[in-house]
């Protein structure tokens, strides 16, 4: 492989670890004055472009609002949608992941212990202050972003066998715990969210996986 080749190879783990970041900072809080910042970025504006989930328009306006009554919306919509109390859609492999052992359909199934012995395999810790399940999609989508970021690593030092090695592990991960159950997930959220954001959110996240598994 030439350094023309590495270089595209480097670019291109790069652009996909920004992606895992950027989505996995949305799924893990409730909005906040920060988070805001961030998702209206023109980076995080221009991937919602680029993968053509759905027109914009209706994402540009609701940005309109003034920022006290977005954050309020935002974390209103997060809370149901998502935490509860009552019925909302747990973001948790374990609840969705259906698997022929059966053991699935509530937090703490095996599909939360496997993610969880693969995470602290690789070297990759905790925050101290995380009290959350590792099979959170939060957590599934930073861990595939450590991965990428690996591989852009591994590209810059013109390392082939440890580039080799994070596209082999990226490419397990989707295909074991992301593809089985983040499709499901992300039809839930467009089916049951009132607001346009996470609507194309659920929408970005369905393509981007989707797309990952393709190439």
């Amino acid at each position: 492989m030439n350094q023309t080749e590495m270089d595209e190879n480097r670019t291109a783990a790069k652009h996909r670890s920004n992606i895992y970041g950027m989505l996995a900072l949305v799924y893990r809080q409730e909005m906040t004055s920060d988070l805001l910042k961030h998702v209206k970025d023109p980076r995080f504006l221009g991937v919602l472009n680029d993968l053509e989930t759905e027109k914009t328009e209706e994402i540009d306006a609701f940005f309109q609002k003034p920022e006290s009554e977005l954050l309020e919306d935002l974390a209103v919509e997060y809370t149901r949608l998502f935490l509860g109390p009552g019925k909302h859609i747990s973001p948790h492999e374990s609840v969705h992941h259906q698997r022929d052992d059966g053991q699935w359909g509530k937090l703490w199934g095996a599909s939360t212990a496997e993610v969880k012995k693969l995470i602290e395999s690789t070297g990759l810790t905790y925050s101290e202050n995380f009290k959350g399940l590792p099979d959170h999609i939060a957590v599934e989508l930073e861990f595939m972003q450590q991965l990428t970021l690996r591989e852009e690593l591994a590209w810059m030092d013109a390392d082939m066998d440890a580039a080799v090695s994070c596209r082999q592990a990226e490419k397990n991960f989707i295909e074991e715990h992301l593809i089985p159950w983040i499709p499901d997930f992300c039809e839930k959220v467009i089916q049951q969210a009132e607001l346009p954001f996470y609507r194309v959110l659920a929408a970005l996240t369905h393509s981007f996986i989707e797309f990952e598994r393709r190439r």
